[in-house]
């Protein structure tokens, strides 16, 4: 898919940016101007009609592979739903599986306005390939989770150098390697403390989930006395590289840690509600205190789509409804959250509509019924419209969907219903055994 505009400039003509009329030229992969004025050829020229322009989106956490377990088991006890159902569905997935899984959820971030997504899974050689070949950018980790012992850490840390060579020996500037400790009560300090060490020598981003849940908290202060934000620190695991999913269950000291030592905490209203994990990321506090804050859906098993338009809605209800405030987490907040925001958290320089910066595009449809009225394209971008309002999205200056189409869909799709069949067919051969 993305070779077809690889190196081609586009012109976006007759869109609104900030509530002007405008036209938007792409050179080399970057926004080369934006205004009345830009014009000139274009290898390619797309009418806009009066679509709302926004920056592309960055999703900072899911597991992108799970679209091939999306309404696999709802509704059930988190313990429950991860030892009876998904774990046991999860130990036939091959990296066929994890290639066009992963490329279905590119399908689907790409049809709703995602050009950028921050993974942790397995068989990620394989997600970095279904990545390449759809034209996304991403950050890739490999979940590690040692269990606390010595002969399978030794596993981990192999899967994971070998996965941060096969990225870099890409030499994709799109795709990105970082270390994945997946959480204190999966990994033992030992691991958390090499993934550290790893990430500092390689110059790699770190994805760890954190203070999802109350027993989370509960349980670590009871093995370790302290709280899980302070052995993930002890560990050297808290930098300006490090995204933090979910975040619920954090106190004012541990958003304090989180803004001193620079971290981004990537809210995940959808999936912490659907799980009831019974409270809201401190956004306020987190905010006051200087940690980044971004967004991100979860795996489709838990959300159950990978929508951003939606996750921003959810995000500012979720905030409002909880901390008894209707100011907290206004519209603008809330896309810059899953914008710029999302994409320093990975490292990336898009996410925003300024001439130099690296072209990620979302057009909405101007004529939809979810923008009209349309007195403020934010506040219907956030609070009105989802991810089926979106009609065209530029990643780095390529044309990954033109007025609804994405090259190779079927493809994809077919592939992904294929995939599905045969771990389903897997899983039940050894459910018979």
């Amino acid at each position: 898919m993305k070779e077809s505009y690889n190196g081609e400039d586009v012109l976006i003509k007759d869109v609104e940016v900030q509530g002007r009329r405008v036209n938007i030229k792409v050179e080399g992969g970057r926004f080369a101007a934006i205004g009345e004025e830009a014009g000139g050829e274009a290898d390619v020229v797309i009418e806009g009609r009066g679509a709302v322009a926004l920056p592309g989106l960055y999703n900072t956490h899911t597991h992108a592979a799970m679209t091939l377990l999306r309404g696999y088991a709802d509704d059930m006890l988190l313990q429950a739903w991860l030892s009876e159902k998904i774990w046991p569905l999860e130990a036939h997935l091959t990296g066929e599986d994890v290639y066009w899984g992963t490329q279905l959820a590119c399908l689907e971030m790409i049809r709703s306005g995602t050009v950028g997504f921050n993974d942790m899974y397995f068989f990620m050689d394989e997600a970095a390939r279904a990545v390449d070949k759809m034209g996304m950018k991403a950050q890739l980790a490999y979940g590690f989770i040692d269990l606390f012992d010595e002969e399978k850490r030794e596993k981990e840390i192999k899967a994971t150098e070998a996965l941060v060579s096969s990225i870099q020996a890409m030499n994709n500037p799109g795709i990105k390697a970082a270390v994945g400790p997946h959480a204190v009560y999966t990994v033992s300090e030992e691991g958390l403390s090499w993934c550290a060490e790893f990430s500092r020598q390689q110059n790699i981003g770190i994805h760890v989930h954190l203070a999802e849940t109350e027993q989370e908290v509960t349980d670590c202060v009871a093995k370790t006395g302290v709280r899980p934000t302070q052995v993930l620190d002890r560990c050297g695991l808290l930098t300006p590289r490090t995204v933090a999913a979910h975040c619920c269950w954090l106190d004012s000291d541990d958003c304090a840690l989180l803004g001193d030592r620079g971290v981004f905490a990537s809210h995940n209203p959808t999936s912490n509600m659907k799980l009831a994990v019974g409270r809201a990321m401190p956004y306020g506090l987190l905010k006051e205190r200087g940690a980044g804050l971004c967004l991100g859906t979860d795996g489709c098993s838990s959300n159950n789509n990978l929508d951003m338009f939606e996750e921003m809605k959810f995000a500012a209800l979720l905030q409002k409804f909880f901390w008894h405030s209707p100011t907290i987490l206004p519209a603008g907040e809330a896309l810059a959250m899953a914008s710029a925001n999302g994409a320093e958290a990975l490292g990336f320089k898009g996410g925003r509509l300024e001439v130099g910066a690296p072209a990620d595009l979302v057009l909405l449809d101007r004529r939809a019924a979810c923008n009209t009225p349309l007195y403020n394209a934010v506040s219907n971008a956030v609070y009105a419209c989802n991810g089926g309002a979106v009609t065209t999205v530029l990643c780095d200056g390529r044309v990954l969907m033109q007025d609804g189409v994405v090259p190779g869909e079927a493809e994809v799709l077919d592939g992904a219903r294929q995939a599905i069949a045969g771990l389903l067919e897997r899983h039940q051969a050894s459910v018979s055994e």
